[in-house]
Formats: structure tokens, sequence, C-alpha cells
């Protein structure tokens, strides 16, 4: 049989397949989120994230020395506050002598390298686990945003290289960048949660910091799934406000949302692929429904095929070492 054009002699042995793959994962891709507590040698595995861990400060640098050497640039910081700090003003998340401070700090000192990204938002910090400040029910914007801004400083203050408002409030990007700028930290800079979808997938993240809301949900603050030229709305305002990185999250179900983004910006678009996309890969492969392996460089693989530059997973630390072989 004549044919004019064989396809398949691109895909006929791993060696043209890696000479003409259109797309590279490589472990500088990755940000690893990381979960920190209290107290001194706490290791404490998340029912809901098999494998995933909370850890105190002492052990989640052990952690990023870790990460590092594997090839990951990148941590995004997560921390589990204490109930006797929580109430309605999130005071404690600009605490100088706070958990996020003390932790910044600690793995700035232990690897400067590491670029260190935190998360901005007043749910860790909150008596109702909500984003923001509660008024009759309400969550109110502009006194959040004022709390963030002084949340980003206080992040800035302890050596964080990068704030990451995850909140979803009106105005808050350039709020916090007015904010840093007036403070002297020019250098430091946003990774906003641009289009953060109402997503059933959160759980086990809300298990790892205890962070559920106490009433209600966040649909008036997060976006409506059924959305998609909103998100690209929301990260161009961001970009316009002073955001160096805009994010979509969740990844999984959201990859249209994801190439909308990136054909838009142009600034790096970054992806979260979150708690509930891990929970069920461990567990589909718990299960030997699925190889583990495979699953997780083909998932991340078509999150930066869709158009992210970078990708939050907590498969960060596995897919380095995948990659690596």
């Amino acid at each position: 049989m004549y044919l004019q054009k064989r396809s398949r002699i691109l895909r006929a042995t791993p060696a043209i397949r890696s000479l003409v793959a259109e797309t590279i994962l490589r472990p500088s891709d990755f940000i690893a989120p990381l979960f920190i507590d209290e107290g001194k040698g706490v290791k404490t595995e998340i029912s809901s994230m098999k494998g995933y861990y909370r850890m105190s400060v002492d052990l989640t640098v052990a952690e990023v020395k870790e990460l590092w050497s594997v090839g990951v640039k990148s941590v995004l910081l997560f921390v589990k506050a204490a109930d006797d700090t929580k109430d309605n003003t999130g005071r404690e998340a600009w605490n100088p002598d706070g958990l996020m401070q003390r932790a910044i700090k600690a793995i700035r000192d232990a690897v400067p390298e590491m670029y260190v990204m935190t998360d901005v938002a007043l749910d860790p910090y909150s008596s109702y686990g909500h984003d923001g400040i509660v008024v009759d029910g309400e969550i109110v914007n502009d006194e959040t945003v004022e709390a963030l801004v002084k949340m980003s400083v206080s992040h800035a203050k302890a050596g964080a290289h990068m704030v990451a408002p995850s909140d979803m409030m009106d105005g808050r990007i350039g709020a916090i960048r007015k904010g840093l700028e007036d403070n002297g930290f020019t250098r430091t800079g946003i990774m906003a949660y641009s289009a953060k979808y109402a997503s059933c997938f959160y759980g086990p993240f809300r298990d790892a910091l205890d962070s559920a809301p106490g009433f209600g949900d966040k649909k008036t603050y997060q976006m409506d799934y059924a959305n998609r030229t909103e998100a690209v709305k929301e990260a161009l305002q961001d970009v316009e406000e002073g955001a160096d990185i805009v994010m979509v999250k969740p990844a999984l179900s959201y990859l249209d949302i994801i190439r909308d983004v990136k054909n838009t910006v142009h600034v790096p678009v970054s992806a979260y692929n979150i708690s509930g996309e891990y929970a069920m890969v461990k567990a589909a492969a718990e299960k030997g429904w699925i190889d583990e392996n495979k699953a997780i460089i083909e998932m991340l693989t078509s999150m930066k095929r869709a158009g992210s530059d970078l990708i939050a997973t907590y498969f960060a630390k596995d897919a380095a070492r995948l990659i690596a072989g």
C-alpha cells in the first residue's frame, strides 16, 4: 500500500518521540505546596491525602532541602493556625512572630535559593472559616482587602519572594501592589489566584488546614464553574492591577480555562493541581485501577500542554523524581 504521508514514522521509537515532543515537563515547572503546623518534630498525615503531611517548621525545612535536591525551585506555604489565634479580624495573619512568618525565615535561612511563595487569605485564621471578614452573615470585601494588604506586607517583611492571594476579593491585587510599594517591597511579586472556582474538589485541603467554612459556602466570592469568559476578565483585571503571575484553580477540570487565559494574557500562567485531584489519583492507584506514576506524568503534562507555565502540585517531588528517571 502506498501512502503519501505516514504519521507513525515520528512515533516509531522513544528517541524520535522525545525529539518531536511538543510539551516538555521539567521539575522546575512545579511549585510544591507545603502545610505547616506548630511544634517540633511534628509530621501528621492528612487522612484524605494519602502520603502527604502537615509538618512543623523544622521538618518543613528538611522537606524543602529535599525538594531543592530533586530540582523543584519553588514552594507555596500554608499554615494551620491554632484555634486560640482565630477570630473574625485575621490579625494573627500579620503577627510578625506568627507561624507563617517564622516558616518563611527558616526556609530562607536554610535554602536561600528556594523561591518562597505564601498563601494570602484569611480562612486559616478565621473563626468562621471564610476567606474574609464576616459582617451580618456577609463576607465583606473592602475590609477584607485591608487585612490582606497587612498580611502581604508582613510576609514580605519576613522574606517571602512572592505573595499569592487566594481569596478572590475584588480589587485586592491593586491594593496589595500599592501596599508593597508603599512599604518599599518593590521586588516582592504577586501570583494572583485570578480564576479560582467554587469547586467540590477542595475538600482534602480543608481537612489539611481545618479551614472548612463554618456556615454557607464560598460561592459569593469564588467563581461559578459554569463560567468561562469571566475567567479571562478576572485574569486581565489582575494583570492590570499588577499581578506578575495569574493562576487558574482547579486545573484538571479547567484545562479549557487555562488555555483561554494563556491565549489572552502576557504574563506567566500557573495552574493548581488541587487536593481533590491528588486524592482521586491516590485512591484509584490504591485500588489497582490505574498506574499512579503514569497518571501523574500524563495529568501534569496535560496541564502544561493546556498552557500552564507553572503547576502547583502535591505530586511535585514524585514527578521530579519520575522525570529524572
